[in-house]
């Protein structure tokens, strides 16, 4: 059983619940085209003996026209069938997704840990494709056993012994096909695993492709993922041949179980026991068992299939939040204080930190994995493991996530552009005019990347920002988080792909848009530094200097290689 013990149950039964009424209205419809399938057999041994072997034409007419309706039923009944069944699928399929995104992008966090974007895509589309087609074959289950406890009953009026061939037969081929089928849950589980993962790497790659290139590691990358894929393809490869080896041992069962039927029946006519009717009629429904078992066998294995897809499903629904809201507000109007006592979270070592309303300041971390451990903090991505963190005296962990992000935005170093306007992009779906994002562009030095694009804030930019340049990316995303208008903004390396002219009038800017509100520059820019209020320099996780930037480059040897070097 996967970690955390899902099983995947409650995802399949959701989705079995959530289109109960096409599969309910399916399933008749499925049922009606079997039960006619069914009658079909036994209505050509009764035109046998009833109108064939009497020479009756009036009742070979009769019976020819009940089975023409039986073949005009069954057919409009499986047309019908498919496609409710096609439908209830694909909505199922989708309502999962839907669930999906929704418990991913959650403010609370926790769905993406240990786990690569493209993964996660993964699931979202194979996983939820998978239960919705399990979902989507249920009819055909119920079809299959209305059909052959029909075909039981028919053959019990035409011999008891055929009859209980069948119904003591049936039970123990369902147990083997289910037994037969484990094999083929585990590894189809395997396979969709490996493919999500691959899909992960590739991602992964694909967005950083240009470092790659420029690092020269082309080859290295192609190698990785040759490396992944190739155990991807080997789990689908060994998912393929359990499904086929699952088929072909029910398959072979089924045989054997439908001749011995035959044998029977044709015993049974040598003896007399039988007319010539009822043993094309028992031979026929022999026959007609073998698209019931087919059916069961194809449902058996789509279930097998999607009880796999479930569990990695509800692994990411059921993933513990990273945060937990809470019901505190914030004093209106905001201030912008933000607190800092004692945290320890991962690289942070009891860091002790007060940034005063309206205050400019910088912060130096030369470990990456400091910056990172602040940032988490102060966007509420996690809490600490120690200490408390407070804006305007109300600690975090009390307000609700996303409420605090609507007053503290913590722009990420490397954020995303979206495949649409440059207008749109910098006014992030807020409906603000060009004239009111006028002052963040200028303050970002984007208004020089529009007056260069053909069509201006106009111009639709390629995905993920891709038709910019470095620079030109970290400007438009900057016009952002300034547009955004938070009361406290925490920015990290906003500039490091910037050319140093621009990068002196973006900190000019920068200190003039946000006077009165809190911003934190998490930074080893000295152009940025130089205007803030003051530096606070974190050395192993805590703070190991603080003062204007001026008198830091004079006095601090080791701040001055941070930041200068």
């Amino acid at each position: 059983m996967p970690a955390g013990g899902a099983t995947g149950g409650s995802v399949l039964r959701g989705a079995i619940r959530g289109e109960r009424r096409g599969v309910i209205g399916a399933s008749f419809l499925a049922s009606t085209h079997q039960v006619c399938e069914a009658l079909v057999p036994v209505v050509i041994g009764v035109i046998i003996d009833e109108a064939v072997a009497t020479g009756s034409t009036g009742t070979l007419l009769r019976w020819l026209l009940v089975l023409a309706v039986l073949f005009l039923v069954l057919s409009s009944a499986y047309r019908i069938c498919a496609r409710i069944t096609e439908a209830a699928a694909e909505r199922a399929a989708h309502a999962l997704r839907l669930e999906l995104s929704t418990r991913v992008l959650d403010p609370r966090g926790g769905a993406d840990a240990d786990r690569l974007p493209g993964a996660l895509t993964s699931i979202a589309t194979n996983d939820a494709r998978r239960v919705g087609a399990a979902a989507g074959v249920l009819p055909y289950g119920t079809a299959a056993l209305a059909a052959l406890a029909l075909s039981a009953v028919l053959l019990l009026r035409i011999s008891v012994p055929l009859g209980l061939l069948v119904l003591l037969g049936i039970p123990p081929l369902l147990w083997l096909g289910h037994r037969i089928s484990r094999p083929l849950e585990r590894r189809s589980e395997t396979e969709q695993d490996r493919a999500a993962h691959a899909s992960g790497v590739a991602a992964d790659l694909v967005a950083g492709l240009r470092v790659l290139k420029g690092m020269g590691a082309e080859s290295a990358a192609v190698a990785r993922y040759r490396g992944t894929s190739q155990d991807s393809l080997g789990a689908a490869l060994r998912a393929a041949r359990s499904r086929a080896g699952h088929e072909g041992a029910v398959l072979s069962l089924t045989g054997v179980f439908i001749a011995l039927i035959g044998l029977a029946g044709a015993y049974l006519a040598m003896r007399g026991d039988i007319s010539v009717g009822e043993l094309v009629a028992a031979v026929g429904l022999a026959q007609f068992l073998i698209g019931p078992f087919q059916l069961l066998t194809y449902v058996n294995a789509e279930y097998a299939q999607g009880r796999a897809s479930a569990r990695r499903i509800e692994e990411v629904l059921a993933s513990p939040a990273a945060v937990e809201p809470g019901g505190a507000t914030v004093p209106e109007p905001v201030a912008g204080s933000i607190r800092l006592s004692g945290v320890s979270h991962g690289a942070l070592r009891g860091l002790d930190l007060d940034l005063a309303p309206g205050s400019l300041t910088g912060v130096v971390a030369r470990d990456p994995a400091v910056a990172g451990a602040l940032l988490r903090c102060l966007a509420r991505e996690s809490d600490p493991e120690e200490g408390s963190l407070s804006l305007d005296g109300v600690p975090l962990t009390g307000l609700d996530p996303d409420a605090l992000r609507r007053l503290v935005l913590v722009a990420p170093h490397d954020a995303d552009l979206f495949e649409t306007s440059l207008l749109d992009n910098v006014r992030a779906g807020t409906g603000a005019s060009p004239e009111e994002i006028a002052p963040a562009l200028a303050a970002s030095a984007a208004d020089d990347v529009a007056a260069l694009l053909p069509e201006g804030l106009d111009t639709v930019l390629a995905e993920r920002g891709r038709s910019l340049s470095g620079g030109q990316r970290q400007r438009v995303a900057l016009a952002r988080a300034l547009a955004a208008d938070r009361p406290v903004l925490v920015l990290h390396d906003p500039s490091t792909a910037v050319d140093t002219v621009t990068e002196s009038r973006i900190a000019a800017r920068l200190r003039e848009i946000r006077r009165g509100r809190t911003t934190v520059l998490v930074t080893t820019s000295p152009a940025l530094l130089a205007v803030t209020d003051r530096v606070v320099v974190l050395d192993g996780g805590t703070v190991s200097n603080e003062g204007p930037h001026a008198r830091l480059v004079a006095e601090d040897a080791s701040y001055r290689a941070a930041v200068l070097a």
